[in-house]
């Protein structure tokens, strides 16, 4: 049993991540409680590239049929994902944070096994940011995709950089609960920050696993933009990986989300994460409401004399600000300088490792 747990903790490290396995008791405290020690050994031994049961099977020695009876129950609690594809259902091993973390809580439900695993998690997130110290970003996982409506006109805009143009690229879509909103709330009743939660996309084969599962709901293309105008005036900010093509979209706030904290702990968070624009303001049309200072998810945006004014070291280019301002004096324009967006994951991991 003790050996299934540790091999786990090292495909798990492996498999990197904001928070890998690591060899600490926080760790065993948390795969122990989600994890039977024969899907601790399973789930050590998956391939991070998608294959059918028969294949893992042979890989470990043990039935097809058992295998595939094993998976599927480890697919239904979040343990690894699957989906199929031509009539073949695949599985593949994903990471421990993110990937398992969020699935316990993307349902959004708050049992009293949900607050003791959230519990576990915290236990272990705070263990493994105080073993490795402060995280520094050499070059960004995650951008942000602003809404193209709030882009000066006449820009060129590439399709991944407006966040509406995803639902129309993407089939099935689904939305969940926001799990990082979420474990706050499990943690303590009284961390609202009163953002929706439901908010959390997925689209294509991310989304038919979560839909398969009921991690979330599916959700016409329709129904998906009007989640992000609601997301967008609530002044959340869209958030993905940094790649031109994605499976996932958060909409985050800065007081829960692990993506806006860990950017907001760099010394010039607008370096870390962004979205390759920045903010220009109209001072014709500025009534110095300061709308944009309170809405302002990096604390970027300042009142100058009579126009509010952006440090460009904190600022995301999210146009949180231009989508809040009620005199419509904000718009977002091309910030110069910055590399191109990784076309996939492989390319992303190459500019990371290029960095280190």
């Amino acid at each position: 049993m003790e050996e299934s747990y540790k091999k786990l903790c090292q495909a798990l490290d492996q498999r990197g991540g904001r928070y890998p396995g690591m060899d600490i008791p926080e760790f065993y405290a948390v795969v122990q409680e989600i994890f039977k020690p024969e899907e601790a050994a399973i789930a050590a031994a998956m391939p991070m590239k998608p294959a059918p049961a028969s294949v893992i099977a042979k890989e470990l020695g043990k039935d097809g049929g058992e295998m595939e009876r094993l998976l599927e129950a480890m697919a239904d609690k979040g343990l690894c994902s699957s989906f199929s594809r031509d009539g073949v259902r695949y599985y593949l091993g994903i990471p421990f944070v993110p990937g398992i973390f969020e699935f316990q809580f993307m349902r959004g439900t708050k049992t009293e096994k949900d607050r003791h695993l959230a519990r576990l998690f915290h236990n272990y997130k705070e263990a493994v940011d105080r073993t490795r110290g402060p995280q520094t970003i050499t070059f960004p996982a995650n951008r942000v995709i602003p809404v193209g409506e709030i882009i000066r006109s006449g820009t060129r805009i590439h399709p991944y950089s407006q966040v509406t143009s995803y639902p129309d690229r993407y089939e099935p879509i689904s939305v969940s609960t926001c799990f990082c909103r979420h474990e706050g709330k499990l943690l303590d009743e009284k961390s609202d920050c009163g953002m929706p939660d439901e908010v959390c996309m997925q689209f294509g084969t991310g989304a038919q696993y979560i839909i398969e599962r009921g991690l979330g709901r599916k959700v016409s293309k329709e129904e998906a933009k009007g989640i992000l105008r609601k997301a967008a005036e609530a002044g959340l900010v869209h958030a993905s990986l940094n790649t031109q093509e994605i499976d996932f979209l958060c909409n985050c706030c800065s007081c829960h989300c692990m993506i806006l904290k860990t950017a907001l702990r760099q010394p010039k968070p607008g370096r870390a994460f962004y979205s390759g624009f920045q903010p220009r303001v109209n001072p014709d049309l500025c009534t110095s409401c300061e709308a944009c200072v309170e809405r302002c998810p990096s604390k970027a945006c300042t009142m100058g004399d009579r126009i509010p004014q952006f440090d460009m070291d904190r600022c995301f280019g999210c146009g949180v600000c231009a989508v809040g301002c009620p005199a419509q004096a904000i718009i977002l324009e091309e910030k110069p300088g910055l590399a191109e967006v990784p076309r996939d994951r492989k390319a992303l991991r190459n500019a990371l490792e290029a960095r280190k």
